[in-house]
């Protein structure tokens, strides 16, 4: 389905894929994302994925594309912040071996709490960022080892 949403004076078309899905898969000016819902969160959260994927050639794919937005490597080595925001809570180290939708990080923007996911297993070599850290769109948040 595609919904227009408008934030202050600007308006953003944005596709959104299977609602019953996890992650759900929301396109955004051309960008992917990957959405986990959660039961019992409040009102004012929302669970966002770190890696925009790019959809390959065709239709939307059924498992999340490994690339990323910015035409990374076949396998994603970094996470990047989806969106600008401030570090609330950071959930790794350097070391830390994870699965895939496990919690890295919480990004707080505009009060609400975007939970960062693993896109992928494997192990967080490196940790750019700290709590109460200001982060841009798309700045490096974590990098996983080869």
């Amino acid at each position: 389905m595609k919904v227009r949403v408008t934030i202050g004076d600007r308006s953003y078309e944005v596709e959104v894929g299977d609602l019953q899905a996890r992650p759900i898969l929301a396109t955004i000016e051309g960008e992917r994302f990957e959405v986990w819902p959660e039961d019992g969160l409040a009102a004012r959260e929302s669970i966002v994925n770190a890696t925009a994927a790019e959809p390959p050639a065709g239709a939307a794919p059924a498992q999340p594309s490994p690339r990323t937005a910015g035409g990374g490597a076949a396998e994603t080595s970094t996470v990047r912040a989806p969106i600008p925001g401030v570090i609330a809570s950071i959930a790794v180290q350097a070391g830390s071996a994870v699965t895939v939708g496990r919690e890295l990080c919480v990004l707080e923007a505009m009060k609400m709490k975007n939970v960062i996911r693993a896109s992928r297993a494997g192990t967080i070599v490196s940790v750019h960022v700290s709590v109460g850290q200001h982060v841009k769109h798309r700045d490096v948040l974590m990098e996983y080892g080869g």
